[in-house]
């Protein structure tokens, strides 16, 4: 259950202010700088090589942020033509710290008992035209979109080690890639959701809310925040057979668990399901190479 300061969710960037650099840490090249489409500070961390730039929280590997929320949100884009390498260290219920890593350069999926390590698949924005397959997996493409990812920390340590989850100890982004924010919850947030529409339906009371404010995109007047950007929640509804990469399925609304509102059918593009074709080869059942380490 989350400390009451991390309720309902928390603002990562603004309660460990990034900004000041004293309760976090940046190597290479790492700057903030105002984007006037999403009308706010985003970071951009760039370089040649993943490891050589990048921004961690906490300063130190001592250190834990001892977030306990079971989703964490990272609203960020990959830069066009260049691989991105996340890092999130978590910790379970019996004391054992585990990287989850998801990168453009992972061309499988590989699993320790201390390390999980998925591919991720940025694929075509909606409504491109057919993308060939060596565009779907690997570098990002040239439209490339800003993303809301949702990670379910517990049940990604339920699904590939059988362990249980109890607080994210750090965060390590690796270039390149721009980072408008990170949040933690207990809440599903459903960035295509207005207030309004969430009182009227009470869907607060069954796990499911609207992004917070200071967490979304700016959506102008007329548009629809799922034409505009992507979103990808890991595990993905409903999951109970582990997924072996990242990616976008379908656009459209999500659903809380257990939540009787249902999706509605979704047509998809011919991006989308070159996406999803090379997903289902890339994940098809096959032995995890035992000699694989950290």
């Amino acid at each position: 259950v989350p400390a009451a300061w991390q309720r309902p969710y928390l603002n990562v960037f603004k309660h460990f202010r990034v900004e000041e650099w004293k309760r976090s840490a940046r190597e290479g090249d790492v700057a903030a700088f105002t984007d006037p489409r999403l009308k706010g500070t985003v970071y951009r961390i760039r370089g040649s090589i993943p490891g050589s730039s990048y921004l961690q929280l906490p300063r130190t590997g001592t250190q834990s942020l001892g977030l306990t929320g079971r989703y964490l949100y990272l609203l960020f884009r990959p830069m066009p033509r260049k691989h991105f390498v996340v890092h999130l260290d978590v910790t379970t219920e019996e004391k054992q710290v585990v990287r989850i890593s998801f990168s453009t350069l992972f061309k499988e999926f590989k699993s320790t008992a201390t390390w999980l390590q998925f591919p991720f698949v940025c694929g075509a924005a909606e409504g491109s035209a057919r993308a060939p397959r060596h565009e779907l997996l690997g570098d990002a493409p040239t439209d490339v979109r800003w993303t809301c990812l949702v990670l379910d920390l517990c049940s990604i340590l339920s699904l590939y080690l059988n362990r249980h989850y109890s607080h994210l100890k750090s965060i390590k982004l690796c270039s390149s890639l721009l980072v408008k924010n990170i949040c933690t919850s207990d809440l599903v947030f459903d960035p295509g959701m207005t207030f309004s529409e969430a009182r009227q339906a009470e869907l607060p009371c069954h796990g499911l809310a609207p992004m917070p404010r200071e967490m979304a995109f700016p959506v102008p007047k007329g548009e629809k925040w799922h034409d505009l950007y992507d979103y990808i929640r890991f595990p993905s509804e409903g999951s109970k057979v582990p997924k072996d990469s990242i990616q976008k399925s379908c656009p459209g609304p999500v659903a809380a668990p257990d939540n009787p509102i249902q999706q509605q059918p979704v047509a998809l593009t011919s991006a989308v399901r070159d996406r999803l074709s090379l997903i289902q080869e890339i994940t098809s059942p096959k032995a995890v190479s035992a000699s694989w380490r950290r």
